[in-house]
């Protein structure tokens, strides 16, 4: 394969992600047991999305879909995997614990209701703090996890038990999967009861209480490239007899498929060893909030740069950043992976607070003008955590009328300019100068994960960056 057919391939990956990205509604259940290793290497990113098709297990919903944005990241103590972060307590060749907090992705349809659900209150996601083990034998791989609600929504603990095993091909690897989870009371009753409170003539009241459901799965990845998979798989649940008994839950099995691909970026350890002096990027920025009607799309197009002088917003922050890529198929493009901490001030319009933002971004610096001033065009792709829903998604949100998220899709599209090159310093040589968008949103409502969120906010940056 050619070097220009390989970037081909890898565009028509980039667009196909993008499309699928902003076409499906997110309605479904997603466990993410089988996918939480995508990514094994030491220091090593990734990223990705995994698309989940399933039988809805509550009356008359018919077939849904959900977008899992893939967010990966493995450190020697950190890990990040779809929909959950944590730490290594313990980890070697053939076991390891882990602690984490995921998000529960179950829950009612966020718009479309089913006459069967018309008028409950609304059973939506919750966050579980979670205990993990996992131990891999010559015969395949036990796991077990114990999972309690911490958000005090549900108030429910679940503990999972499953056993995988991997055949390994040339390009395919195919995992099946059995896992039995018990779930508690409080956790079934959420779900899948009815309140004294929904009780209608023909939905009475009813508590399914604690139970066992079953999963038989069958997942494989297929290796495109030395760098990208293509994720597939199909299984089937078995809800508990209590929950299928509930008069607002379809009886019969829960069928699901699965389609998406990831990337791997490899490690940062990897640029270190094959280039010495591989540097540690520091980052310094503030910005505003966007005008009205500034959108990313017209803010990249230059159309639309006008700041939010009616109820501004501010913020300010930094952020720490490493080379994953050099030279990405011998072009002038580099990856540079950044965790970053901003502050967002909401000037007494909301409550003001940090925000987390972790991405991959990839720097093109092909420009004709560069042996005399190294230019960098830059777009970011990664997931954001702000404390506080900053000011200026809660407004969008409230005049579309749709609720907000804490977790939010980030993008960064950024220019700047050598600061050594334009003033012929030597000790400036690797600090640039530049422009920023820093770029909150929920995917077009279209992941559960990110909270069905449309929309999300803008803010237009400047800032200083150097090479340590």
């Amino acid at each position: 394969m050619t070097r220009g057919s390989r970037l081909v391939h890898r565009i028509a990956y980039l667009l196909v992600l993008a499309g699928l990205s902003a076409s499906f509604s997110t309605l479904a259940q997603t466990s993410t047991d089988h996918i939480n290793d995508l990514i094994d290497q030491p220091g090593g990113a990734g990223l990705g999305f995994v698309i989940r098709t399933e039988t809805s297990p509550y009356k008359d919903g018919g077939t849904r879909s959900d977008l899992l944005p893939l967010y990966l990241y493995e450190g020697q103590h950190f890990f990040l995997s779809a929909d959950r972060l944590g730490i290594k307590l313990y980890n070697d060749d053939e076991q390891r614990w882990d602690l984490y907090i995921t998000q529960r992705l179950e829950g009612f349809p966020d718009e479309e209701r089913t006459h069967a659900l018309e008028g409950m209150e609304t059973r939506t996601t919750t966050g579980d703090l979670a205990m993990a083990y996992a131990r891999q034998f010559s015969w395949g791989t036990l796991r077990g996890a114990v999972l309690h609600d911490i958000t005090g929504i549900s108030h429910g603990t679940e503990v999972r038990l499953g056993y995988t095993y991997d055949w390994r091909f040339t390009r395919w690897v195919l995992r099946p999967d059995f896992t039995v989870s018990w779930r508690d009371a409080n956790l079934n009753n959420y779900y899948y009861g009815v309140k004294e409170s929904e009780v209608t003539p023909d939905r009475p009241f009813y508590e399914p209480g604690a139970g066992v459901n079953a999963t038989l799965g069958l997942y494989a990845t297929y290796a495109m490239t030395q760098n990208s998979r293509l994720i597939t798989g199909v299984s089937a649940t078995y809800l508990d007899s209590g929950i299928r008994k509930s008069p607002i839950v379809r009886d019969g099995i829960q069928p699901a498929i699965y389609l998406g691909a990831v990337y791997d970026f490899g490690s940062y350890h990897d640029v270190a060893l094959s280039d010495e002096g591989s540097p540690t990027y520091l980052k310094f920025f503030y910005g505003r909030s966007a005008g009205p009607g500034c959108h990313l799309v017209k803010i990249m197009a230059l159309s639309c740069v006008s700041l939010d002088n009616e109820n501004p917003t501010d913020i300010a922050g930094f952020q720490i950043g490493k080379p994953f890529i050099r030279r990405f198929l011998d072009w002038p493009l580099d990856f540079t992976g950044y965790l970053g901490l901003t502050y967002h001030d909401d000037r007494g319009l909301a409550t003001s607070g940090p925000q987390v933002d972790i991405y991959m971004k990839a720097f093109f610096y092909g420009f004709p003008w560069n042996r005399w001033v190294e230019t960098r065009l830059g777009l970011g792709y990664g997931v954001s955590y702000a404390a506080n829903v900053p000011y200026t998604e809660i407004s969008s949100q409230a005049r579309r009328e749709r609720e907000t998220s804490r977790l939010l899709n980030y993008l960064d599209p950024s220019i700047d300019v050598n600061i050594g090159d334009i003033f012929r310093s030597n000790a400036l040589r690797r600090t640039y100068f530049g422009f920023g968008v820093s770029h909150r949103s929920g995917i077009f409502a279209s992941s559960r994960l990110l909270g069905n969120v449309d929309g999300g906010s803008n803010y237009i940056y400047t800032y200083i960056e150097t090479a340590l």
